[in-house]
């Protein structure tokens, strides 16, 4: 039975900006699409337009749209069993947390269901805490872990700004070894690499390393500007956590399931955390899950006494039953490996677009997981839009994202980066058109070089 006036685009249009409110926006003044339906990397809206989903939605729809082999494992689930108290189990949740120990690096083998990755981020904190007995987090200052209280806090993301007197207490944050724009001038990725330990180091014996409950990081840097670990990073990282009997917390929710060119974008440094969150390619946004997966020590200290961790609905059968369908999805169409391959590709065109396109001033990409990076000025490296631009500094790149729209294609378009991370199955040709796309959109910005 349709909701009456649920047929009517503009109807649709107008109820959900009086009746719903929309994430990170201003309320009045903005025009939604209107999506009717979608299938592999194409979005339609309600007057048959297509857009070519570039940026998988946000980073989560791994799989592809309108996949129904999903549509019918969460049928048949619901035709058993749709919900069960957490502390009930399921088939389906079984079977989800064996898949999930078997594709996790390491030892990591017992996982906490979330809604989804803020909340895994929040029962991270809470358990690093519980576990050492410590209160203290560092985290890195250009890094995105959710929009609850403890997960904003931990993100160094400026939207968390309006909140920061209400934030949760004791997180550290330091600077990113971002080498593009290094914040101590380093001239190779690896003096980068040196630098930015050195001062995580020293930041570690300033706060008193008996203080420091976890260092929470990205397997790969996701919204924050795809900014990518210099060689050896993270697992000089991991050596200063040992060193001082820190846990490592490595947020997966982004660049996790497949998305990077492995299962998860830790494996590409070598590590192996105490905690993982995830989320998002899990059930390739289908239906919300998220989880916490931790080494069997960790968890085993709640074997004679209460887990103060709780959620309504974790353990969800039916999302569950949706995860199942997904990881074998993974697998079955070997998808990890067809990121890699169409990331490659990726970069050879984005390599050859900067020939002539002055705008494009760097392009970090792993796998399927990048962004473009605009400045005005090759040199001075001046951006396009500044960190946390105010609305009268994005003239440019709203003009840059208007086009790619106008164009049919959807991306994540945030200050001066513009995203590249379509959905796994993608092809060259995709590639081809979305690239294309975005380099009519970018001679609007080249005008802006010097």
């Amino acid at each position: 039975m349709k909701i009456a006036g649920i047929s009517n685009p503009q109807m649709i249009v107008e109820d959900s900006l009086r009746h719903t409110i929309f994430s990170w926006s201003k309320q009045k003044g903005i025009n939604p699409l209107n999506i009717e339906k979608a299938k592999g990397v194409y979005l339609y809206d309600r007057s048959g337009k297509r857009f070519l989903d570039f940026s998988s939605q946000l980073m989560n729809v791994n799989i592809g749209h309108g996949d129904q082999r999903v549509t019918e494992a969460v049928m048949q689930q619901m035709q058993e069993v749709s919900y069960v108290h957490p502390g009930m189990t399921t088939g389906a949740r079984a079977e989800l947390g064996k898949k999930l120990a078997e594709v996790a690096p390491g030892s990591l083998s017992r996982t906490f269901f979330t809604n989804g990755g803020t909340e895994a981020v929040e029962h991270a904190i809470k358990l690093a805490r519980m576990y050492t007995g410590r209160h203290k987090i560092i985290t890195l200052y250009q890094s995105y872990h959710g929009a609850t209280y403890g997960a904003l806090s931990a993100g160094g993301d400026p939207r968390g700004n309006p909140h920061d007197s209400q934030g949760v207490p004791n997180i550290i944050h330091v600077e990113n070894p971002y080498f593009y724009r290094c914040p101590w001038n380093s001239t190779t990725p690896e003096e980068c690499t040196e630098n930015a330990i050195a001062h995580l180091e020293r930041v570690v014996k300033y706060e008193g390393p008996s203080n420091i409950a976890a260092i929470l990081m990205e397997g790969e840097s996701g919204s924050s500007g795809c900014i990518k670990y210099p060689p050896g990073y993270w697992k000089k990282v991991s050596e200063i956590a040992a060193r001082y009997g820190i846990l490592t917390i490595c947020d997966e929710v982004m660049s996790g399931f497949c998305r990077t060119g492995k299962w998860f974008g830790i494996e590409h440094h070598g590590v192996v955390p105490d905690m993982m969150t995830m989320a998002k390619g899990i059930t390739s946004g289908y239906v919300p899950l998220g989880g916490l997966i931790v080494k069997e020590e960790i968890i085993s200290v709640f074997d004679d006494k209460p887990l103060p961790l709780g959620l309504t609905y974790s353990g969800h059968a039916v999302a569950c039953a949706a995860a199942n369908a997904v990881i074998d999805i993974y697998h079955e169409e070997k998808l990890a490996d067809n990121a890699a391959a169409m990331g490659a590709y990726m970069e050879k065109r984005v390599a050859e677009m900067a020939e002539i396109h002055p705008s494009i001033g760097d392009f970090r990409n792993t796998g399927l997981l990048g962004c473009i990076e605009l400045v005005k000025n090759r040199k001075t490296k001046e951006p396009m839009a500044p960190w946390n631009a105010a609305p009268h500094e994005m003239e440019i790149m709203n003009k840059v994202a208007a086009k790619i729209s106008e164009l049919g294609m959807f991306t994540f378009v945030r200050w001066n980066w513009i995203f590249t991370a379509p959905p796994l199955i993608v092809t060259k040709d995709q590639i081809d058109e979305g690239l294309d796309i975005i380099s009519q959109a970018l001679k609007i910005a080249d005008e802006y070089c010097s």
